[in-house]
């Protein structure tokens, strides 16, 4: 089994702000992408951002400049550091990997329990 489990999430007023952190557990072979979505009332789950074993990082218009994430990879973990936040911020926000449990096996999609960030105006 791989479990996904964030840390970090809370509440801030706005130009505040947060570090989130994941770190994957369990059977793991290998990681390749790891990052965050996030999910407001009433939305869709959107991408946050993602960072490949690589280094290759994609992420939403709307963090750039503001959120920074970054990866360990030695110790299998993920983390975003989101500054200047804002009340629009304010959401669930989702840990994901892919990860593959052997060698023989594809890379599967798992995902954490989310934390909740709430951004105060």
């Amino acid at each position: 089994q791989v479990h996904l489990v964030e840390s970090g999430g809370g509440l801030v007023q706005a130009g505040g702000s947060l570090r989130l952190s994941c770190a994957a557990s369990g059977s793991i072979f290998s990681i390749n992408g790891m990052g965050w979505y996030r999910q407001a009332p009433g939305k869709q789950r959107e991408l946050v951002a993602e960072i490949t074993s690589g280094g290759v990082i994609n992420s939403g218009d709307y963090v750039k400049g503001r959120f920074t994430i970054s990866r360990d990879n030695a110790k299998n973990t993920v983390h975003l550091q989101m500054n200047s936040l804002k009340p629009e911020d304010t959401a669930v926000y989702y840990c994901h990997a892919y990860i593959r449990t052997s060698r023989y096996d594809s890379y599967r999609l798992y995902w954490g329990q989310g934390t909740q960030v709430t951004v105060s105006s």
